[in-house]
């Protein structure tokens, strides 16, 4: 399914992702770890759009959103939309993140103090959204 290009779309957790969409999600250095599963084969796919679902910060407030990624990659280049509890952002792979969506009470100075590199703020920036049926 995955490699024979049926997956359209595919949702990860993240541990941190880069302003041009990096990805690494997979390990820790020195700590055990079974391997990577298929999460290399899903953010390779040629057509997929990647959207990576975290936490904005890591315990401590240290930033999983980064100039550039510190941990091994899973895929580089891969990702498409950041969201977090905070916010919501599309990756551009030349340009860098966009900020889009914002958290309801927070301002686009707290997602910059929460975030480790910096971004574009969209001119149609919008309060983040429930989807209802």
């Amino acid at each position: 399914m995955i490699r024979g290009g049926h997956v359209n779309m595919t949702m990860l957790g993240a541990m941190q992702v880069s302003k041009y969409g990096d990805l690494a999600n997979w390990m820790i250095p020195g700590k055990m770890v079974k391997g990577m599963g298929g999460a290399m084969d899903l953010v390779a796919s040629a057509g997929t759009k990647v959207v990576v679902t975290m936490e904005h910060s890591a315990k401590g407030d240290v930033h999983k959103i980064l100039d550039k990624c510190t941990l091994p990659l899973t895929g580089k280049q891969c990702v498409d939309r950041i969201i977090t509890e905070k916010a919501v952002f599309d990756v551009n792979k030349d340009t860098g993140l966009t900020l889009i969506e914002v958290w309801e009470g927070l301002s686009v100075d707290d997602i910059k103090e929460s975030t480790g590199t910096d971004f574009e703020v969209s001119s149609n920036l919008k309060p983040m959204q429930q989807v209802t049926d």
